[in-house]
């Protein structure tokens, strides 16, 4: 018999079905949000320090707009594919509606190994995709943002390119660009913040504290490193850590900005060293013996194998889709609480909009300031989902989806059929 492969689009599909059935929400409407508005694949022929000329295969997937400007982050990935970037669209629109932030989701991502490539060819890259992409994206209809193996520089080269095609300077047209060319305070270390501060309200919400608690933070990469950060500051005991060489743990606790020191000087995890760490594989780091796994690589690694033999007592989702929808079901039977990536991550994307606002009025708003606002609007959105919950008597990921999509169906029945 031919095993199953799993379809992260497949699955959040699944979710989305059923709850609109748990949530009684109007179905006239659905089928309108049920698919992406728009799917573009582009070709990028790219000349490479060689001389030679190689093709790359891209994607922008646009989901929906019902609420405001499509806004998802751009990936550079070997496995990228047009159903994990369609999947990752309808998750930010997800997102968005959860947040309550006026934006609709979109995603995008390019088919390549960008650690094979030198600078100038991913330079070269990204200003051929936003060539490419041009003619769909600009600050009022669709603006990307950093995503899996892209950063700052990234968002940098997009918008010089699309700035070039206009003839004139387009700061809004993408977010997580340096602070030099219209940056947001607090935006690097927004989803990880994000994701800390869920983590708190939903400790706190079952009578704890985020002091103490034991953490294991799969993915040392942007999210997971600043996830790893901020909770250690806020007392949280760090035992394990992981990037794509292996884990290490340790049950008195790892120091974050070590271990990231340590990657950011080029170094691995498997050739970290420190009293009392002992190195573990990825598959072990999801099974330590901890409180709160917080899941912050990619999707699909925790699968209905890995729910049953989960140690924790609860999961925050700092990746997009790490969790299966039949995974789901066994956790719930287990009674471990699992706090949705919808949510958990959701303070990258809230802390775009603040960038996008900034660049729009032309104001810079300070650290405090974003980290104030970003705190404010997470906090609602949990209490949202915290009331949905006790209502419905549902999971919190069931809960995030019946309040998104409820959110959508009626801006959508609001608006109607256009002729």
């Amino acid at each position: 018999m031919m095993k199953h492969t799993y379809d992260p689009y497949e699955n959040v599909l699944s979710v989305m079905d059923k709850a609109m059935e748990f949530g009684h929400i109007d179905t006239a409407m659905y089928g309108i949000i049920r698919s992406p508005q728009r799917e573009t694949k582009v070709y990028l022929p790219v000349e490479m320090d060689n001389g030679t000329i190689q093709i790359f295969e891209g994607y922008r997937v646009q989901h929906s707009n019902i609420r405001g400007p499509f806004k998802g982050g751009i990936r550079f990935h070997q496995d990228c594919d047009l159903n994990e970037i369609k999947a990752l669209a309808t998750w930010m629109s997800l997102k968005c509606a959860v947040a309550n932030i006026p934006f609709g989701g979109a995603k995008g991502g390019v088919k390549v190994d960008p650690s094979v490539l030198s600078k100038k060819e991913l330079c070269r890259l990204t200003r051929r995709y936003t060539y490419a992409i041009e003619p769909i994206i600009g600050a009022e209809s669709d603006i990307p943002a950093p995503d899996v193996n892209t950063n700052a520089q990234t968002m940098a080269w997009m918008m010089d390119t699309y700035s070039m095609l206009k003839g004139k300077p387009c700061p809004g047209v993408v977010t997580g660009k340096p602070l030099e060319l219209g940056g947001s305070n607090g935006r690097t270390a927004a989803t990880g913040r994000g994701v800390v501060i869920c983590t708190r309200l939903l400790l706190e919400s079952q009578g704890k504290t985020l002091k103490g608690t034991k953490l294991a933070v799969q993915g040392m990469g942007n999210v997971g490193s600043y996830t790893a950060k901020i909770a250690y500051d806020l007392g949280a005991v760090i035992v394990a850590l992981s990037d794509v060489s292996g884990g290490i743990y340790c049950e008195a606790g790892i120091d974050p900005y070590k271990a990231a020191a340590f990657l950011e000087s080029g170094h691995l995890l498997k050739d970290y060293q420190a009293p009392g760490v002992t190195h573990i594989s990825n598959r072990e780091l999801l099974l330590c013996d901890c409180d709160v796994l917080i899941p912050a690589a990619m999707e699909n690694q925790i699968d209905e194998t890995i729910a049953e033999a989960l140690k924790c007592s609860c999961i925050v989702e700092a990746a997009n889709g790490p969790t299966t929808a039949a995974a789901d079901e066994i956790l719930a039977g287990r009674g471990i609480t699992l706090l949705p990536d919808i949510l958990a991550n959701s303070g990258g994307v809230t802390v775009s909009y603040f960038e996008w606002v900034q660049n729009t009025q032309k104001m810079t708003w300070d650290d405090e300031k974003v980290n104030r606002k970003l705190e404010t609007i997470l906090t609602q959105a949990f209490l949202d989902l915290k009331e949905e919950r006790e209502t419905s008597g549902c999971s919190w990921r069931m809960a995030a989806y019946i309040i998104a999509l409820r959110r959508m169906v009626q801006a959508e029945e609001m608006k109607g059929i256009a002729l």
